[in-house]
């Protein structure tokens, strides 16, 4: 097996060991994180893919999808349910941020590191800068959208 595959497979088994960690209380925030973020995630890496941005040249259903099926639908939305669950909510807004930085630059660092050494990823016109800042805004939104969607009604 090639070694993208085996870094797939590995990247799917701590994905999904992590899911067995999720507290069971925050269970519907962590589903409602992870189905939001594949909206967001199937949606601009359609446009990426399909302008030419980016190109996944090893990847799941190769025959059905350009995009990368294993990050846009499962490795990055599980890691947005992660962010969600343990977020630090009564915390400083300083922290916050921070808790945002360090979430987008480990992920861009990743990225990075898998575009430079294996074929998972090609950048075409893009930078790792532009993978921070859509990492950013994508987690930013679902945050908020998670924040609306639990939000207790006025009575």
């Amino acid at each position: 097996m090639k070694t993208e595959w085996w870094i797939l497979l590995s990247v799917y088994t701590v994905a999904t060991g992590v899911l067995f960690f999720m507290p069971k209380n925050r269970f519907r925030l962590a589903v409602v994180a992870f189905l939001f973020m594949q909206v967001i995630t199937f949606l601009t890496g359609l446009c990426v893919v399909e302008l030419g941005l980016i190109e996944y040249p090893v990847r799941s259903f190769a025959s059905i999808n350009r995009t990368s099926f294993d990050y846009e639908f499962y490795i990055f939305p599980v890691t947005c349910a992660v962010f969600n669950v343990w977020y630090p909510n009564h915390r400083r807004p300083l922290v916050q941020l921070g808790y945002y930085f360090v979430f987008s630059t480990v992920l861009t660092f990743g990225e990075v590191i898998i575009e430079k050494y294996t074929h998972l990823i090609i950048y075409i016109h893009w930078e790792w800068y532009i993978s921070w800042i859509t990492i950013f805004i994508s987690l930013f939104i679902v945050r908020l959208f998670c924040v609306w969607f639990f939000l207790k009604p006025r009575t």
